[in-house]
């Protein structure tokens, strides 16, 4: 079994169930998260990869499914802002904590507001980025917008 990170030590530490899936990470892939799935053999649209932006000079974490495209349109509107943009890579990864690829929403060095995606609603559980390249959590979505104070909403393309 994999070791945890800061991300499951925070929800365990909440008491939050969550399970721990580690795979063979690979930075050749195309789509990184639909490669978890397929090691992990889940479906890809149960499987959320964790985005950092920007909406109106405000730092954001956008959940959505790694088979989807975040609409930065919507995600700004979703804010009740006017401009949206991603965030470059080496402020992303300040700002979390963690790196690319390996960034999750949860214990973030510097948190920030938190959407998810509303196709997480879907779904009894969902798999999201523990903290580390090649590891995944699993948990119900009521508890990870519990915990990050998050909100859902439709902001994939």
């Amino acid at each position: 079994m994999a070791r945890g990170t800061r991300a499951t030590a925070a929800l365990d530490k909440a008491g939050i169930a969550h399970g721990l899936h580690a795979y063979d990470y690979s930075a050749e892939v195309e789509s990184k998260g639909v490669a978890a799935a397929q090691a992990l053999g889940v479906e890809p649209a149960r499987v959320f990869k964790t985005l950092m932006a920007w909406v109106d000079k405000q730092p954001l974490v956008a959940v959505i499914p790694c088979d989807q495209r975040l609409s930065l349109k919507k995600l700004a509107a979703a804010c009740g802002g006017k401009h949206a943009q991603m965030m470059e890579v080496a402020e992303a990864e300040r700002r979390s904590g963690y790196r690319v690829g390996g960034i999750s929403p949860f214990a973030q060095q510097r948190p920030a507001a938190t959407w998810f995606a509303e196709q997480a609603q879907g779904h009894e559980r969902i798999w999201i980025n523990a903290g580390q390249r090649g590891l995944l959590l699993d948990i119900a979505p009521a508890d990870a917008l519990r915990f990050l104070q998050a909100r859902h909403a439709d902001i994939c393309e």
